[in-house]
């Protein structure tokens, strides 16, 4: 019996073994145009700079108050916690040693220099759609990043997510290497806005549901940001942030100011302007818009209206309090002072079904941007220190019901579920 049982076990561990070599990520090489593509010259350190402010590669690698991209950043994950790594030019403890084909391996494959599999809180699952040319003009910029000695720190993780045949299973389900290819039916300027939403703005982090493994569930038809507790509205869906009605120049105006008269960034998405897309060209801004508004508008379900007299009685107090606090700027009739006081009737990101970002601005409260576009933003002061759960929970279903709008109402347990979490 004791040596049946230790040759099923033999068994199984050389069946296990043989599925990690066979799944085990292959790698997809494509070289360099040119040794003159990673030269360090003006026009190629220009070039990386301004993509790397497109990928928003500061905001991961960079703690608050650090040296810029020196690392240590940490991420809460459902799996554990992972710490961005330091890519300044130092040799020991950054990328100095790194070639142009190491970055191009991390970028693109998901590998280290050293052939470890990556953790795709690094977003190389959209990375891999850049081209070699613009991943090489990223590392002429990277080469000029001063160096920071600052060695980077271990990931903490949960068994068996630590485990790198786990990773490798994970990316034999969910990722392929593959640079973008321009779909040939549409125009330049739509494949342009495509290989920048799709590849280094990878949209997708935060705009995707997630199924348990974490991998995205469902393109950019919105989700719940675990690590930061914000909703991502979905941007398929004309319920919520989908941008089909909109005109062109407001998505772009949007893109790169955080405001327009249609809406206001807040939240992530407010940093995300900021430090990343108020640096677009107009002409990419404007890409990206045209392929944005173009997205194939997803129907939504319909929500659940509950009535009665309890709700009533909930509006009816979230009315009073609106009158209280919010009228002087936001108006009785909801129609704000755009771009500075957004509209609070038709404003879809009031009416998404998860109600979570109304809630935490109105405890919070809500700031844009500061950007070269709309310099001084005005902002919305917290109530959380003014008003309890349950009337927070009723201005924000009075706001979610009042002119035109429908969505169900909040209660106070889901005020007092956001009222701890950190805003970022």
């Amino acid at each position: 019996m004791k040596k049946t049982i230790l040759l099923a076990i033999g068994f199984i561990a050389a069946l296990l073994l043989l599925t990690v070599i066979i799944a085990w990520p292959r790698e997809q090489k494509i070289a360099s145009s040119s040794a003159a593509a990673t030269a360090p010259t003006p026009e190629n350190i220009a070039r990386g700079a301004y993509l790397a402010q497109v990928g928003d590669c500061m905001a991961c690698h960079t703690t608050r108050g650090g040296a810029p991209y020196a690392g240590g950043r940490a991420i809460e994950t459902p799996f554990g916690r992972l710490v961005a790594p330091n890519i300044t030019s130092d040799r020991e403890t950054g990328i100095g040693a790194w070639s142009a084909d190491d970055f191009w391996r991390a970028l693109h494959n998901g590998k280290s220099r050293d052939g470890r599999l990556l953790y795709p809180a690094f977003p190389y699952t959209s990375y891999t759609r850049v081209t070699r040319d613009d991943a090489d003009a990223l590392f002429a910029f990277m080469r000029t990043i001063p160096a920071q000695k600052a060695a980077n720190q271990p990931h903490a993780l949960r068994f068996p997510y630590d485990q790198q045949f786990m990773l490798a299973g994970w990316r034999l389900l969910y990722f392929k290497p593959a640079v973008y290819e321009p779909i040939k039916t549409e125009n330049a300027q739509w494949n342009r806005g495509a290989y920048l939403v799709e590849g280094l703005g990878h949209c997708v982090a935060c705009h995707s549901s997630r199924n348990p493994l974490g991998a995205s569930a469902d393109g950019l038809s919105g989700g719940m940001i675990q690590t930061l507790g914000w909703y991502a509205p979905s941007l398929t869906s004309d319920q919520e942030a989908g941008l089909g009605s909109w005109e062109v120049p407001h998505i772009a105006q949007l893109l790169k100011t955080g405001v327009s008269p249609r809406s206001t960034v807040f939240g992530p998405m407010a940093e995300v302007v900021q430090k990343s897309l108020q640096h677009l060209s107009d002409d990419d801004a404007t890409a990206m818009a045209v392929y944005l508004k173009a997205l194939p508008a997803q129907p939504a379900a319909p929500l659940d209206m509950p009535s009665g007299p309890h709700v009533d009685r909930v509006i009816a107090q979230g009315k009073k309090l609106y009158e209280t606090h919010c009228i002087d700027c936001h108006g009785a009739d909801g129609k704000g002072l755009p771009p500075h006081y957004p509209p609070l009737g038709g404003n879809r990101s009031l009416t998404t079904r998860e109600s979570v970002n109304p809630v935490r601005i109105v405890l919070n409260g809500g700031f844009a941007p500061s950007t070269a576009g709309n310099p001084r933003p005005y902002g919305m002061p917290p109530y959380g220190h003014v008003m309890n759960d349950a009337e927070v929970a009723a201005v924000v279903s009075y706001l979610r019901a009042s002119w035109g709008n429908k969505a169900p109402p909040v209660t106070p347990s889901e005020v007092n579920r956001y009222r701890s979490v950190p805003l970022d």
